[in-house]
Formats: C-alpha cells, structure tokens, sequence
C-alpha cells in the first residue's frame, strides 16, 4: 500500500491529477479485469473516464500510459504479476509496466517494443526512471522502502 501512495505522491508532481487512479480502476485485458496498484492514463482516457459511470478501462478505448504492480508476497502473486500480467499488458498494447518486488528488492521496468516486453531490472542503489516521464527520477531504494 506504502510504495502505491509514495508513487501516487511522486506522479502528481509531474502528471495531472486527473491522470492518476490508485487501486480502484479496472483494466479488461484477455477477457479478464484487472485492477493495477497504479495506473498512468493520460488526456484522452482520463476524460473518457470522467464521462462514464464506472472505472473500467474496456477494450475499445485508449490503453494507460503506465500500469504498476506492486507483488504481494506468495507464489500464486509472483506468477500472476510476473508471467501472466506482463502477457496481457503486452497484449493490450500498454506502453509501460512495472513490477515492484519489494520481497527481491527489485523493480522491472517493461517498455512495450512491437508488441512485446523489453524488461530492465532495476536492483541496489539506482534511480529509477520511466521511458516515458524522464522527469520522474526515483531512488529505487526509496521506492521498495518510502517509509525510510
């Protein structure tokens, strides 16, 4: 919950408001709903969004920017953000996704290139910071620990 509100907090410095969704917005990829940790959407489907009654990102509108997922201990979780996540985010063509692992102490970071995952893995005393938002420049270590 920690790391979520600590990048909610950090992207709200470079993003709109109105572009962020914390844990209560679902994305339907491969015929299934998921709800990222965080989400980046952007202009357009922040204001999609904002015109319909609930907070599903169907398959016929724009993808976020930017899904996170922050793995919750137990095999079944690291499978699920690991392998299958990661395939369906392909899928759907989202540009970015991370995985933060605060149990391995790690953070990849996946950039959607011709429709597949290219991963960095981010480990130790390093900045962490988004193809996308380059202005977003994070020490990994505060991320996988913001109470520290």
């Amino acid at each position: 919950m920690l790391i979520s509100l600590f990048l909610l907090q950090r992207f709200l410095q470079i993003v709109p408001f109105h572009w962020l969704r914390r844990m209560d917005t679902e994305v339907v990829v491969s015929g299934r709903v998921r709800i990222p940790d965080l989400l980046v959407l952007g202009e357009n489907l922040a204001a999609l969004l904002e015109d319909t009654d609930r907070s599903t990102i169907t398959e016929d509108m724009p993808v976020p920017l930017l899904v996170v997922e922050v793995v919750s201990p137990g095999k079944a979780n690291e499978d699920r953000d690991y392998r299958y996540k990661r395939s369906e985010y392909a899928a759907r063509g989202i540009p970015e996704y991370w995985i933060v692992d605060p149990a391995k102490a790690k953070v990849t970071v996946l950039t959607l290139v011709d429709g597949l995952y290219e991963a960095q893995v981010l480990q130790g005393e390093v900045i962490l910071q988004s193809p996308q938002f380059p202005e977003l420049s994070l020490a990994l270590a505060k991320v996988l620990s913001p109470t520290d």
